[in-house]
């Protein structure tokens, strides 16, 4: 098996197409191992992102359902956020839970880590557990939220997981491993 090293490209030209607050595209020259070259291999750039599988006091799951105008659906989430800049992952979980669900406290453990799409985008999402979380304050949506908060059961979720009516992989992964491991 051949090392990282071995493996890995050489950047030999990097070319900003635009930069935004909430993604990057780049095009950039490499050079591969063996030594061909592609002149454009497009790739994004995201913030790190979070998202929380968050269990009431009374043990129910915090659950969302928002519009995705990329799919031009309604989609069923558990809550999720952007890491702000100079802010580490779990804090911004923990805001991302209040400003969205009006829920906080409890025990928070990180749970996975995942890359959304290693190929082509460069951020991570963090996934952490918060066990015994309870109503703290009002929610404060982003202006472009505009969500539906709801709660189940585990039975219910793991139900709902099964019959596809979640469809984010970042939440999938982490929901999977949640009824893997905890149940």
């Amino acid at each position: 098996m051949r090392s990282d090293k071995e493996m890995e490209w050489k950047t030999l030209e990097t070319k900003y197409l635009f930069k935004r607050n909430w993604l990057t595209a780049k095009v950039e020259k490499v050079e591969l191992p063996d030594g061909r070259i592609y002149d454009e291999y497009y790739t994004l750039e995201y913030p790190t992102w979070i998202n929380v599988i968050a269990i009431t006091k009374d043990g129910k799951m915090i659950l969302e359902r928002q519009w995705r105008h990329g799919l031009k659906i309604v989609s069923t989430e558990i809550p999720a956020g952007v890491v702000e800049k100079g802010e580490n992952p779990m804090d911004a979980a923990k805001r991302e839970l209040q400003e969205e669900t009006g829920f906080g406290g409890g025990t928070w453990t990180q749970f996975l880590v995942t890359a959304p799409n290693p190929s082509a985008m460069n951020n991570l999402c963090y996934t952490y557990l918060a066990e015994g979380v309870e109503l703290v304050s009002d929610t404060h949506l982003d202006a472009t939220e505009d969500l539906e908060v709801f709660f189940r059961d585990k039975d219910e979720v793991y139900e709902m997981l099964r019959s596809g009516q979640f469809c984010q992989a970042l939440m999938l992964a982490p929901l999977w491993k949640f009824f893997a491991t905890r149940t």
